[in-house]
């Protein structure tokens, strides 16, 4: 599991819309937080090609991550919010993908499917009309 420190994220805080009454119109609540990936000592550099694919539309043009949460009416809650779903990220693109191992089929497994193609061949041959005499 990749820990990214706090000194890496950027926080930007600005008025969240929605809901909310006056709160809405006076409190930041809401939060931007920036991630450079592109030049982030914390990933090995698998991770943060994958990171970076992994990232989509949240991912600018210099390889840096904006995670935008408003989800909650604390500034602090949202501000932990986009901490985790950055470390999900981050800890999505940590798992390296298993390289599948082709395999040829068996000389069994090719005889069973080459029997149950003439069986069903059979059986569906049979349905037609009866030959005339």
């Amino acid at each position: 599991m990749t820990v990214i420190p706090e000194t890496e994220l950027e926080f930007r805080y600005f008025r969240a819309g929605g809901p909310g009454g006056q709160n809405v119109n006076k409190v930041s609540t809401a939060v931007q937080m920036r991630f450079d990936a592109l030049n982030s000592p914390s990933l090995n550099e698998g991770t943060r090609q994958r990171l970076m694919k992994a990232a989509g539309s949240r991912l600018t043009q210099d390889g840096v991550i904006l995670i935008t949460a408003v989800r909650y009416r604390t500034q602090e809650r949202n501000r932990q919010d986009a901490i985790e779903r950055l470390q999900a990220l981050v800890d999505q693109a940590a798992i390296a993908p298993i390289r599948r191992v082709a395999t040829r089929p068996t000389r069994a497994s090719k005889e069973r499917r080459l029997v149950a193609k003439s069986h069903r061949s059979s059986i569906k041959s049979g349905r037609g009309r009866p030959p005339p005499e």
